[in-house]
């Protein structure tokens, strides 16, 4: 059963995750847009949603979930968020191939474009180092982990912020700022940056 205090860190965890998705549904912007565009904007809300729930799972901060159940969870939403980046990229190419282009090729003239290039190579390559877990040392492999997941976050947040699209301002700030924090606080905690201190112990 839980207590006062989970049931409180469950409910705000569900707000930040729900509620930008809600307003995001309700934006008059929708009504000019078709239906591959929004799926496309819809996978990206949705993959910056899962960017807050990863760092949760695996660190076990969801009260009731179990450290196995978390990491399982989080395997699972890395996979998810690879999906909702594929999404959201081939939904805008389908709508327009020659602003993609331009992104991919570094000539988009608008900076959230660049934050969002950086991102979704980041999130690619984090997927790619998570596959290759076992044929790596745990140390080297969480280091460098963090690393490219701080990078997809880094890209992520500018490229969300400085868009205005079908997000509400206030929601996606807000999360956004929890991506942040629940980032942040898992990286010192588990303190990733100690692996030269590791070796040179030895």
């Amino acid at each position: 059963m839980f207590r006062p205090k989970a049931l409180l860190i469950w409910a705000v965890f569900a707000v930040l995750m729900i509620v930008p998705l809600v307003f995001a549904a309700f934006s008059p912007l929708l009504e000019w847009r078709d239906p591959v565009y929004i799926m496309a904007g819809f996978a990206g809300i949705i993959g910056l949603a899962i960017m807050l729930a990863q760092p949760l799972l695996v660190a076990g901060l969801l009260p009731g979930l179990p450290p196995s159940r978390g990491r399982m969870l989080h395997r699972w939403g890395g996979v998810l968020l690879v999906g909702a980046v594929i999404l959201h990229v081939v939904g805008l190419w389908i709508t327009s191939p020659p602003d993609v282009i331009d992104v991919l090729l570094m000539r988009s003239p608008t900076p959230f474009a660049v934050w969002g290039l950086l991102a979704m190579w980041a999130v690619f390559v984090a997927a790619l180092w998570a596959a290759m877990r076992k044929r790596i040392p745990l140390r080297y492999w969480r280091f460098g982990h963090t690393v490219l997941v701080s990078l997809a976050i880094v890209g992520t947040v500018p490229h969300a912020v400085l868009i205005y699209g079908t997000m509400e301002t206030v929601t996606k700030t807000l999360l956004c700022a929890a991506v942040i924090a629940a980032t942040v606080k898992v990286i010192i905690t588990r303190k990733a940056w100690r692996i030269r201190a590791r070796q040179t112990s030895r």
